[in-house]
Order: structure tokens, then C-alpha cells, then sequence
């Protein structure tokens, strides 16, 4: 059995696998890798004659441009607003020894998605019916009350109690965890 191609496939199944957008780039901006979120990223930042987008170069010039003003690895991190959402840009070097130039690796954070993720997680943890997780969700994205009823086709007023059962099971679900980690000691 190839040991390096097994490693190789779930390498790549790992990087399709995150949420962030992964990018590897060589220092003159060939493409070594790109996972589907990365493309998906890419595609929304660039017009159809750049590989790269701006934004993304200006990142990793800013990363190039400082390889000799730091002794030790850092990470250069920016943050680019778009109509549907904020990304964050993460650039830092990478060894790789297939490369025969230095590389960079990119994560490419959609903001809308994690707060996405993290408020699915709170429902789940608070144990929110399927009406205040849809409420929860858009008051994570930065809804106001009255976006959010205008979205849910629901009064004003449902929405005020539907914030106010989650902010007491959100409570409950704090005091249960103080609890037991008083019972613990």
C-alpha cells in the first residue's frame, strides 16, 4: 500500500472538509492548491481576467514583504467586506517540500458562516425549538427585532418573547453548567 498517496487523498479530504476556504500559493501567486471554498471565495472577490484577487494579493505582498523583518514565523491577517459578507484573511509561510518555490497558505474565514455555525450549536446547546432557532439565527447575523419580524412574517412583539425564552434557557443552560462544575469541587 502507497503510504504517501493514502496521505495525500486524506489530506486533501481534510481541507475540503473545513469550513474556511484553504488557499496555497507559491510566492509568485501560482496556485498550488484551493479547496471548493476557496474557489467559491475567489470567484465572489475576482472579475474574470485575475487569477488572484486584489485583495488577497495585498495580503500576501504584505506577508512577502516582511519575510525578512521577523526572526520567527508570523501571520499577517486583514479583513475585506463584501455585499453578502465580511471575510477574514489569514497569510503565513509554508514549508512544503513538493515546492521547489517558498509558499503561502491562506484561510479565508466567511464571518456570516461562523456566526452561522455558532448560533446552530447554541440552539442545539439551549435546546431552542425550530421557530427560536430561526429567531436566534437572525439575531446572530445582526438582525434587529424588526428585521427579523419583517423576515419571519411574525408581530414584533412574538419576537420580543420568542429573544426572551432564549435568553432564559440560554440562562438555564449557564447555571446548569456553574451546577456541576460546583459539584465537581
Amino acid at each position: 500500500m502507497n503510504m504517501n498517496t493514502n496521505s495525500g487523498h486524506l489530506l486533501q479530504a481534510v481541507l475540503e472538509g473545513f469550513v474556511d476556504g484553504i488557499l496555497v500559493l507559491t510566492d509568485r501567486y501560482d496556485v498550488i492548491y484551493a479547496n471548493a471554498m476557496a474557489e467559491s471565495i475567489c470567484a465572489e472577490l475576482r472579475d474574470s481576467s485575475q487569477t488572484i484577487p486584489p485583495d488577497l494579493q495585498r495580503v500576501c505582498d504584505a506577508l512577502i514583504d516582511s519575510q525578512d523583518l521577523y526572526s520567527q514565523p508570523i501571520t499577517i491577517e486583514s479583513e475585506v467586506t463584501t455585499q453578502r459578507t465580511t471575510l477574514t484573511i489569514r497569510a503565513q509561510w509554508l514549508q512544503l517540500d513538493l515546492a521547489s518555490r517558498p509558499c503561502l497558505l491562506l484561510r479565508l474565514q466567511d464571518e456570516q458562516r461562523v456566526l452561522h455555525g455558532l448560533a446552530i450549536a447554541e440552539a442545539q446547546q439551549w435546546h431552542l425549538t425550530a421557530r427560536e432557532s430561526e429567531v436566534w439565527l437572525l439575531r446572530r447575523s445582526g438582525y434587529s427585532r424588526k428585521q427579523i419580524a419583517a423576515d419571519l412574517y411574525i408581530a414584533l412583539d412574538t419576537v420580543k418573547k420568542h429573544l426572551k425564552n432564549i435568553q432564559s434557557k440560554r440562562q438555564a443552560a449557564l447555571d446548569d453548567v456553574d451546577w456541576q462544575a460546583n459539584q465537581a469541587c
